[in-house]
């Protein structure tokens, strides 16, 4: 190609994700001149698919399911009924304001140039891009980023190419409730969108292949999530692979399960399947620069989240590892530092907090008891029941437990499970006193406000000897 032809950028970033986004503002801010390639919408999964939109209809579920829990306070209601369509507006238009912040600070952002389409490399520093409006632009730069995330993963599963099936970004774009929703997996995503449509009022029957729910998570923990979510009406099916799926002639969706030598069939009027994503990498011509990936696509990268191609680093979900927008933004931060800020800042060994968003929620940190035993620690086990929680007593919302893992010798908070009222926000206190090196027994003999959730520290500790 004609090099007349190429246009010459400081920086190329290959989507807006929770990443990308603040790093093109960062580049453009210190007078980078900075082209952003985005060949959807602005905000990544996070605005458009995951934490934004799913949160602003799980709050809805949670208005709807404590509305019908109003008799239990003393509280008297006529029924309750839930207006799909008025509670789907409700997150378009919250959707809808964030992308327009992001396209506002854009627009506003000096030497930064956002290019709509798709890229692919064309050689170690240049990139193509397929404008969504017709014809190209070839880009060179010395530094390229690349954080195009990840999209919802197919199975290999007899039938499903001959029914419609869901991922859990176009269940968001249904514009009624599904009569019977079947969701095959039993992660975090599985679990928010089936309590949360099971408290919409659809019937919710969940399949999972392995002995417990949430397969990262300890059994007691996950024992204990499958415990309220029966309660709440959800069919569960554990050990359950899938054979087949079918469509019969009145549309309904038919699954052929196989639970150890039995075999049972089930049928709903709509089949999510959240299994887990797949990176998006497949359209980037990679080879073209040797950029090494694992054998699932996703981009190798090192502790300075550089890959293989100098020059070219990887940010967010693309390159594997923990999928968090927290993850994805503290990536950003460790590029900010050693591009901008003359740092040496790394990946290695941050702490990984996370929360699900089922009710109560479920927020975690560090080891769990599991992996505390991997690793061959000697450790200790806080737990509690919230049933022993005055605050959660008060508000009548005691499902769940409290579950902490301490270091034997040094009294230091290993990690903890808190599946609870604001289990991710009491979390974040625990993950405060790990980050401070607090021990456990300051914990135990502190003085909190009462009643709050915080004092229940006071009694989870309490539990070691």
């Amino acid at each position: 190609m004609n090099e007349d032809n190429q246009e010459q950028f400081d920086a190329i970033i290959i989507g807006v994700g929770q990443a990308g986004k603040p790093l093109a503002l960062d580049l453009a801010g210190k007078g980078w001149k900075t082209a952003v390639i985005e060949r959807n919408f602005l905000g990544g999964s996070c605005i458009n698919y995951g934490c934004t939109p799913t949160k602003s209809l799980i709050a809805s579920a949670q208005i709807a399911y404590h509305a019908r829990r109003s008799g239990d306070y003393g509280i008297t209601t006529g029924d309750v009924r839930v207006d799909y369509p008025a509670v789907k507006k409700r997150k378009d238009e919250i959707v809808e304001q964030f992308r327009e912040g992001i396209q506002k600070k854009f627009d506003e952002a000096e030497h930064l140039t956002l290019i709509r389409g798709e890229a692919r490399f064309t050689g170690p520093k240049q990139v193509e891009v397929a404008l969504n409006e017709g014809g190209s632009r070839t880009l060179t730069a010395d530094h390229i980023f690349i954080d195009t995330g990840t999209s919802p993963r197919k199975p290999d599963l007899p039938g499903l190419d001959d029914v419609p099936w869901l991922t859990s970004t176009s269940l968001m774009e249904l514009e009624e409730l599904p009569q019977h929703l079947l969701i095959m997996g039993g992660g975090y995503i599985g679990l928010e969108f089936g309590q949360m449509f099971r408290r919409f009022g659809s019937e919710v029957t969940l399949i999972e292949r392995g002995d417990q729910l949430l397969s990262r998570e300890d059994k007691d923990i996950a024992d204990e999530m499958a415990t309220f979510l029966r309660d709440e009406g959800i069919i569960i099916h554990l050990n359950t692979q899938i054979e087949r799926v079918n469509q019969d002639a009145s549309g309904a969706i038919e699954l052929s399960l196989k639970t150890g030598d039995k075999s049972d069939k089930v049928s709903g009027s709509h089949l999510l399947i959240a299994i887990g994503t797949t990176p998006n990498t497949a359209a980037l011509n990679l080879e073209a620069v040797g950029i090494e990936t694992d054998k699932h696509g996703y981009i190798q990268i090192n502790e300075r989240l550089e890959t293989s191609q100098p020059g070219i680093c990887a940010l967010g979900d693309v390159k594997g590892g923990p999928a968090f927008t927290h993850i994805s933004y503290d990536d950003y931060r460790v590029i900010r530092q050693n591009l901008l800020e003359g740092g040496n800042a790394t990946i290695t060994n941050r702490p990984v907090p996370y929360t699900v968003f089922t009710d109560p929620q479920l927020g975690r940190i560090g080891l769990s008891e599991r992996e505390a035993h991997e690793q061959g620690r000697t450790f200790k086990i806080a737990s509690i029941p919230m049933s022993s929680v005055a605050r959660a007593i008060e508000t009548s919302q005691t499902n769940g437990l409290m579950k902490a893992i301490v270091d034997a010798d040094t009294g230091q908070i290993l990690g903890a499970a808190i599946l609870g009222l604001e289990g991710g926000e009491l979390m974040a206190m625990l993950q405060i006193a790990m980050m401070g090196n607090v021990p456990y027994t300051s914990l135990k003999d502190a003085v909190f406000a009462h009643p709050t959730l915080a004092e229940s520290l006071n009694t989870l500790f309490g539990e070691i000897e």
